[in-house]
């Protein structure tokens, strides 16, 4: 299965999993699963860290180096077709970074792992 994390799914796997449902944990787990971290959460954390609404146990470049290594997870670029799929999605929020995650997982035909209860008013496939 191929598996987008949410930006906060990637922060509880890394720190805190025991936030993670049981579920979601065996799924980020199974090396069977190819996961993915979207630039769009990395720019998300980045920003989130300079405005001081974010406190992280390394730096993020390290953070997210270590978790590539670690958890084979895969950077997933934004592209052209990702930005543009923004447009078929509702009006529900104006996150943009949500809003970009979403049309990445739809794009990329990936399931999106988040617990995030405004994602079930899009149509994306989502486990949590």
């Amino acid at each position: 299965m191929r598996l987008l994390l949410d930006t906060h799914t990637f922060l509880w796997w890394d720190s805190q999993p025991s936030k993670l449902p049981a579920k979601v944990l065996a799924l980020c787990e199974d090396t069977q699963n190819e996961m993915f971290l979207s630039v769009a959460s990395i720019w998300e954390m980045q920003i989130k860290h300079q405005l001081g609404k974010l406190e992280l146990h390394l730096p993020l470049d390290k953070l997210v180096s270590e978790q590539v290594q670690k958890n084979a997870i895969q950077i997933l670029p934004i592209q052209t077709a990702h930005v543009l799929g923004v447009a078929d999605l509702p009006d529900v929020h104006k996150d943009p970074f949500d809003r970009l995650l979403i049309a990445q997982a739809n794009v990329e035909k990936m399931v999106f792992l988040s617990g995030d209860g405004v994602f079930k008013h899009y149509p994306v496939q989502i486990i949590w």
